[in-house]
């Protein structure tokens, strides 16, 4: 995979975890900050920034409880350390974030 493509690859499905994140009913702000980033700062002002990794050709999520690293795996991102895949884990950051459940999915 080129650079370019992971790049499409990765803007595409953060510009779905962006819709995602648009249609739950959660006190957020979701903000675009430049190429390839969010930031999702939640009401007690804890945040979560996820980017696309051009050289590790990865998606990363930093939140209070931690750093995650995601990688392309056939037709998902998959945790490369425990490979749980990215949609799911961001509805686990989401719902302790904001103390609501949340699931987020594709469209």
């Amino acid at each position: 995979m080129t650079d370019a493509e992971f790049e499409s690859l990765a803007d595409a499905t953060l510009a779905a975890l962006e819709r995602a994140v648009d249609r739950v009913d959660v006190d957020l702000d979701l903000q675009t900050k430049g190429a390839g980033v969010l930031e999702i700062e939640f009401a007690d002002g804890s945040k979560l920034i996820i980017n696309r990794h051009t050289a590790a050709r990865e998606i990363w999520v930093a939140a209070k409880s931690g750093g995650f690293h995601f990688r392309q795996a056939g037709d998902c991102w998959r945790d490369t350390r425990d490979g749980t895949e990215l949609f799911a884990a961001l509805s686990r950051l989401v719902s302790a974030h904001s103390s609501t459940p949340v699931i987020l999915a594709p469209a």
